[in-house]
């Protein structure tokens, strides 16, 4: 097994992070067994009626307690919109931070306190259009976090506008029009920008919601979750072609190690085809050609032709977790160096001062 060799800032003890550990490894637990009321807050919860929020937020406030981890050492970190209102409602630590600059102040909490389970909250227009830049390198260091994209490819807090999701000819009211931007295709970005672990959800699907999240809680590195909810005042049904009938036919939830069939009775599945994948007809083809899933792939290449079977017309939406695979992590490496910096490093600062690396100025 591949390991790094890391440190406890706080006790200066030279510890070995083995890529294989969890992400909660160094989070102290719990004393006693937790519910969804332990993480609820006194806050009252304001977001619009019918807004996929309320059931994302209920979907975490159960899965938290599974996790078994106290609850001061989890933050939650947000940007600027509607999602954004998360920290307030979670009786965990949290920061309202800078539009789309979240993960910027998740990295500094991830690198400097090993003990926290650091999470991102994000809309689609705070992390892909102000913050994309923040987004991207957070996904590309591997800072141990986790990334929750809610997608409902419209712009809430500031009242309808497109946002970097939004699909081509989207009539809003900064494009009366119709949009003439192509959107970016969330899953294909995250495996691009080399995220660790990519995977996404339906808010209305809390059993497969709450397999990713949990997923993406032990994930050690960068956790990308893109989650698409409604919002039923700017964009009412945007993702009802995935919850009426014939969902089936364009849900395609992968699982590791599970041949990706799907349908209502399976009829559809992907095989390979050329250098990327297709749908076909599960009758037309040999069982031997159906792609087995596998998430644990070092090679990004058949994760991204996964996700370009996604589109924004919604013929086909994986689902699922997409790619979850080990590499060293950008706040395991900086506490290494700060170790051993302090190793090499002379202590006398007066000899620091005075040593090479000054010189006088006549």
């Amino acid at each position: 097994m591949t390991s790094v060799i890391s440190n406890d800032i706080d006790s200066g003890t030279r510890v070995g992070i083995d890529l294989g550990l969890s992400a909660l490894a160094d989070v102290p637990r719990a004393d006693e067994p937790q519910k969804a009321k332990d993480f609820t807050s006194s806050q009252e919860v304001r977001w619009c009626p019918g807004c996929g929020d309320y059931v994302i937020l209920a979907t975490v406030r159960s899965m938290l307690p599974q996790l078994g981890l106290k609850r001061e050492n989890i933050v939650f970190v947000s940007g600027i919109g509607c999602s954004s209102r998360f920290p307030y409602y979670l009786e965990t630590y949290g920061v309202h931070s800078i539009h789309g600059r979240a993960p910027t102040i998740a990295t500094g909490l991830a690198v400097t306190r090993p003990d926290l389970s650091v999470w991102v909250v994000t809309g689609d227009g705070d992390s892909l259009s102000i913050g994309g830049n923040h987004l991207i390198h957070a996904l590309r260091r591997n800072v141990n976090m986790r990334i929750l994209m809610f997608n409902n490819r419209i712009y809430g807090l500031t009242k309808g506008q497109y946002s970097p999701t939004s699909e081509v000819g989207k009539v809003t009211k900064s494009t009366p029009m119709g949009s003439i931007d192509a959107p970016f295709n969330t899953m294909s970005l995250a495996i691009g920008a080399e995220a660790t672990f990519v995977g996404r959800a339906l808010d209305s699907d809390r059993a497969g919601l709450t397999e990713v999240l949990l997923a993406a809680a032990q994930h050690r590195g960068s956790a990308f979750v893109e989650i698409l909810q409604d919002c039923p005042i700017f964009n009412d049904g945007s993702f009802d072609a995935l919850r009426k009938d014939g969902a089936d036919s364009r849900l395609i939830h992968v699982r590791h190690g599970k041949a990706i069939v799907f349908g209502s009775d399976g009829e559809l599945c992907v095989i390979r085809k050329g250098f990327g994948l297709a749908v076909a007809h599960t009758r037309d083809v040999d069982p031997a050609d159906i792609v087995i899933h596998d998430a644990h792939t070092d090679d990004p290449e058949y994760a991204y032709a996964l996700s370009r079977l996604s589109d924004q017309g919604l013929n086909y939406t994986v689902t699922g977790i997409v790619r979850q695979v080990a590499r060293p992590t950008y706040d395991d490496a900086a506490r290494e160096q700060v170790v051993r910096a302090k190793e090499t490093t002379a202590g006398d600062l007066q000899q620091v001062l005075h040593g090479n690396n000054t010189w006088t100025i006549s």
